[in-house]
């Protein structure tokens, strides 16, 4: 695999627009709770758009994160800053890989869920809901500890592309 100095401008958008949709689907998720608790229920539940957009936005986020799986294989990612120990750099891979797999695991259980009626597949889904929840935390707390303790700015790279 090849290791480019900096990402692409595909792969920062589709990073920045992931992210959009995962916050998204969080914040937005009560219609479609409250719609899956009115079916188990065998009750009816009125439209809302809330829950199209959650059920679009997960197809939507396991169509992006498969392009920029594609982008990654194909293209390749930067190194882990040189002064970042090799735990760490175990870590930071192991951490980007379970991304692309906890997101696909939560867009195909969501659908089997939603579309299929399966409830182990909303059981998978509300547990993956949580170690994503714990990856994001991760990632979000990776930016300081770079900055303050690495001394690095390795948040650059999925701002500004690689030329």
């Amino acid at each position: 695999m090849t290791h480019p100095t900096g990402y692409s401008g595909a792969q920062i958008a589709l990073h920045w627009i992931v992210a959009l949709l995962v916050a998204g689907q969080y914040i937005f998720k009560d219609s479609i709770a409250s719609a899956w608790d009115a079916i188990r229920q065998g009750t009816d539940y009125a439209f809302d758009p809330l829950i199209l957009a959650h059920v679009a936005g997960g197809g939507l986020i396991l169509v992006f994160i498969l392009w920029r799986l594609a982008l990654r294989l194909t293209r390749g990612a930067p190194l882990p800053p040189a002064n970042e120990p090799a735990p760490l750099k175990l870590l930071s891979h192991v951490a980007h890989w379970a991304f692309y797999a906890v997101l696909a695991i939560m867009s195909v259980s969501g659908a089997l869920a939603w579309f299929v009626d399966l409830t182990i597949a909303a059981q998978v889904h509300n547990i993956f809901k949580v170690v994503l929840l714990a990856l994001v935390a991760l990632h979000v707390l990776a930016i300081p500890f770079h900055r303050i303790v690495l001394k690095n700015n390795v948040m650059i790279r999925m701002i500004r592309p690689a030329e």
